[in-house]
């Protein structure tokens, strides 16, 4: 809940132009924007550097993503250690069915960790360009968020004690529990949701990759796909019901059914290796409208969740911080507001863009598997047309890699 400030005068406290709670992808890029353009900002992140540079999470970049990321002297590391993808392969009916989408649209993806990206961006922002943050934070709240003295405070893990940061701007960064977007007042903000009704088990699997790009496999007895993550390393997904438990798919069952649900003809055999990782991820979206209140500007997670099935939560989260950190210096240097004006709007419309394409593509992965010969049978008829009409494949390239002129 948003808060009148605390006494000031009573707390060890400085002021910040900006305080960014969250240190991920998108709370580091908005830090390092900040920093590139001279202005002093402080990230708050409640879990440890170590934590954050090694949790497991996305790994598809999209080609104007690494371009923002480029032109912000942030992308050294993931140009020269990506994978570069321009092709995926769908397999369905027994038979493998090779996409390449970088003879459709001319662009492609890049295939790095989110913790290799992370790293980078708290090593420029902190170490390079010397920008304040403070790791394990507790207990974050925001004071004040309409008025002229806005603050954030937060339990320092050292002290125990309650330190107050005055600032000008709060960017929201701290993901989907995070304390930022519950700081929202439910009566300025409409929160839509979507609920697909089904489960992924997310997997993660010391193997190298079955084949040189994503696969996905669209299986009568449920989805399956493969992302590769490193020549070592690959996150494979399987179709389940929402809630299940983890420890009911075994290593033999886990193999079992990725033979199974990406078999076709012709293909490798699937490498097996040892997991580690198994959680299931109840597939939903939901999309905060506005994106600011007052002097809080959400980004990424915070905002907005697109379920995995996309790809697109990240890159998402990347173009919301381009459009935030430009606007906080544009606002900042140059007393222009114009940027933080139209934040919210400009964000929306490609979020929403992502959001239908998720829905659009779960029921192409999931449709087989539904039960209903109906759905089946409509789900049949859109693969076939993704290989059979070139009109659908430019469509579906369009989407699967962020290239529309404009959103």
């Amino acid at each position: 809940m948003d808060e009148r400030s605390p006494r000031l005068d009573s707390l060890s406290s400085r002021r910040f132009p900006v305080v960014v709670v969250g240190a991920g992808p998108a709370g580091l890029t908005v830090g390092n924007i900040l920093r590139a353009a001279g202005l002093e900002c402080l990230v708050l992140e409640t879990e440890s550097r170590e934590v954050i540079e090694r949790r497991p999470r996305a790994g598809v970049i999209e080609e104007w993503a690494v371009r923002g990321l480029e032109r912000r002297g942030l992308a050294r590391n993931l140009l020269e250690r990506a994978g570069l993808h321009t092709a995926c392969e769908f397999r369905f009916g027994g038979e493998r069915y090779r996409f390449s989408y970088r003879e459709l649209a001319g662009s492609h993806h890049w295939v790095y960790p989110q913790p290799s990206l992370v790293t980078d961006l708290v090593r420029e922002y902190a170490d390079v360009r010397r920008g304040a943050v403070r790791f394990g934070v507790r207990d974050v709240r925001l004071h004040d968020l309409d008025g002229g003295r806005p603050s954030v405070s937060y339990v320092c893990p050292e002290t125990g004690r309650r330190e107050v940061v005055a600032c000008d701007f709060v960017a929201g960064c701290d993901g989907a529990r995070g304390v930022t977007r519950a700081a929202l007042a439910p009566e300025r903000v409409r929160v839509a949701r979507h609920d697909y009704g089904i489960g992924w088990l997310a997997l993660l699997a010391e193997a190298p990759p079955s084949a040189d790009c994503v696969l996905f496999g669209c299986h009568p007895d449920g989805f399956a796909g493969q992302m590769p993550r490193s020549p070592e390393v690959t996150r494979y997904y399987l179709q389940c019901p929402p809630g299940d438990d983890p420890d009911a798919w075994p290593h033999e069952r886990v193999w079992a059914e990725l033979r199974r649900r990406l078999g076709a003809a012709g293909a490798a055999p699937i490498a097996e290796g040892r997991l580690i990782e198994k959680r299931v991820l109840d597939m939903h979206d939901y999309v905060t409208e506005p994106m600011a209140s007052g002097r809080l500007f959400l980004a990424g997670d915070a905002a907005h969740l697109v379920a995995p099935i996309a790809a697109k939560g990240m890159n998402l989260a990347l173009h919301d911080a381009f459009l935030l950190g430009d606007a906080l210096v544009a606002r900042l240097a140059e007393g222009d507001d114009s940027g933080l004006a139209g934040y919210s709007q400009e964000c929306l419309r490609r979020v929403w863009d992502y959001q239908e394409f998720s829905q659009w593509l779960s029921e192409l992965y999931h449709g087989s598997a539904a039960g209903d010969p109906f759905r089946a049978g409509t789900t049949a008829a859109r693969l076939r047309r993704l290989f059979s009409s070139p009109a659908a494949a430019a469509a579906f390239a369009e989407q699967y890699l962020g290239t529309a002129a404009r959103y």
